[in-house]
C-alpha cells in the first residue's frame, strides 16, 4: 500500500514499504527528482546500506568520488560509509526506486527533512544536519 507523498523541496518520496511491513529486513521507496532540483548534502550512512534502481530518466550519483549515470532498468549498489549524493543533470524528470538494508531509515526521516527544507527560504542547514545525525546519515559538507 502506497503512503502519502512527502515533498522535500523539489524532491518527492512515496514509501512502498517501511520498517513495520518487513519486521526491520528492508525499506522501499521511490523518489522523483526534476531537473536541475536542489539536492541533498552529501553524507553516508552508518548502519546500512542503499540500493538504487533507476525508474525514468537518468539520475547521476556520485559515489566516494566517482559520478554514476542510472537510467532506466541500471542499479548502484552504495554501501554503508560510502559518502554519496545525487543529481539530476538531464532535461527530463528522472525517478528511482531505493531500497534500504536493514530498514533504519523511514518516512518520519523525509517530514522531518521537510518541515526544514520547506520552510522558505534557504534551509537552516545546523537544523537539517541534526536531523541527518539523528537518523543515522552524516552529513559531509562539499570542499
Amino acid at each position: 500500500m502506497k503512503n502519502e507523498t512527502i515533498k522535500v523541496g523539489q524532491v518527492s518520496i512515496d514509501f512502498l514499504l517501511e520498517t513495520a511491513d518487513t519486521n526491520g529486513s528492508v525499506a522501499m521507496f521511490e523518489f522523483s527528482v526534476p531537473e536541475g532540483a536542489k539536492v541533498p548534502l552529501p553524507h553516508y550512512h552508518e548502519h546500512y546500506d542503499e540500493t538504487i534502481y533507476g525508474l525514468e530518466g537518468v539520475i547521476t550519483f556520485t559515489v566516494e568520488g566517482k559520478r554514476i549515470d542510472i537510467a532506466k532498468g541500471e542499479t548502484c549498489f552504495i554501501p554503508r560509509g560510502a559518502v554519496h549524493g545525487f543529481n539530476n543533470f538531464g532535461s527530463e524528470n528522472a525517478k528511482a526506486l531505493t531500497v534500504i538494508t536493514p530498514a533504519l531509515l523511514g518516512p518520519n526521516f523525509f517530514k522531518e527533512c521537510a518541515v526544514i527544507v520547506n520552510a522558505g527560504g534557504p534551509p537552516d542547514i545546523e537544523k537539517l544536519k541534526k536531523v541527518m545525525t539523528s537518523y543515522g546519515l552524516v552529513p559531509v559538507m562539499p570542499k
